[in-house]
């Protein structure tokens, strides 16, 4: 691990001589918030996979159990706030240094740190869809209506996922759903679920604005998941430089001209002090 000032300062210069980039983020910007990511410093797993959407749209029991487990870990999201790794990113734009956020988050604490200019590429975590009708609410109102029509597992506790998730193991099949209101349709959280597609217009957008930038600065991201690391062979293709800062390995570690394996809140204050 890198001593932050130093990471600091070669991200500076990166920063200097690119100075309109498009920021890729993924969940180690907010583990500083409370908020647990995938996998470790070598990009395995460490806990099972997420929930698969073809599985949670085929199945009453993962859904029974994705949403009792989200009992446990939607209010850890929720309540989390931005850490000083979103505040220098919100300075970042601010400096006309950021382009465009693309994150790989759905937990919204970009937009709480005052981003303005942010692509939630995969979704948000606070709304809730009908995978019907299209009916949409606050993911607190299925919450509450959850926890009404099964107080009987509010007694849980359990470590906590980043999707709103948590490795709660129990009996699930008494859980009552919360139906859609409109139609009695499945609802799902508004986020793309690990086997579905990102929505068209959001790569078009993040690809539109690589196109332009002067360069592709990741955050926080290991990159497995391809689609963020879509964006580092487009950014390779088009002869765009791209720095990674994040704890450990990446996909893209053989793309990159500058990797930094260093604290993110340290690094990007330290790079600031010298912008």
């Amino acid at each position: 691990m890198e001593n932050p000032e130093v990471a600091g300062q070669q991200l500076a210069e990166f920063i200097h001589r690119y100075p309109r980039l498009m920021i890729l983020t993924g969940a180690g910007v907010s583990t500083d918030s409370g908020i647990p990511d995938y996998r470790d410093h070598e990009g395995a797993w460490k806990r099972r996979q997420p929930v698969q959407h073809q599985a949670f749209m085929a199945s009453v029991d993962v859904r029974r159990r994705y949403w009792g487990r989200s009992l446990i870990g939607w209010p850890v999201i929720r309540n989390a706030r931005p850490n000083p790794a979103h505040h220098s990113i919100s300075d970042l734009e601010l400096l006309n240094h950021s382009t465009l956020v693309v994150t790989q988050n759905v937990d919204r604490l970009h937009q709480q740190a005052g981003t303005r200019a942010v692509n939630d590429l995969h979704g948000r975590a606070d709304r809730v869809v009908c995978m019907g009708c299209g009916y949409r609410c606050d993911r607190d109102e299925v919450h509450d209506r959850c926890a009404d029509m099964n107080p009987g597992f509010l007694r849980f506790t359990a470590e906590t996922a980043p999707d709103g998730d948590a490795d709660l193991e129990v009996d699930f099949s008494e859980f009552r759903l919360a139906n859609c209101p409109r139609c009695d349709g499945i609802l799902k959280p508004d986020v793309v679920f690990f086997g579905d597609f990102v929505p068209r217009e959001r790569v078009t957008t993040a690809l539109d604005t690589l196109r332009v930038s002067d360069g592709l600065l990741v955050i926080g991201s290991s990159l497995m998941v391809y689609s963020g690391f879509r964006f580092c062979r487009y950014a390779k293709e088009w002869g765009k430089p791209i720095a990674a800062l994040t704890r450990g390995r990446t996909r893209a570690d053989e793309m990159v001209q500058l990797k930094l394996d260093a604290g993110i809140g340290e690094t990007l204050r330290a790079s600031l002090d010298r912008l």
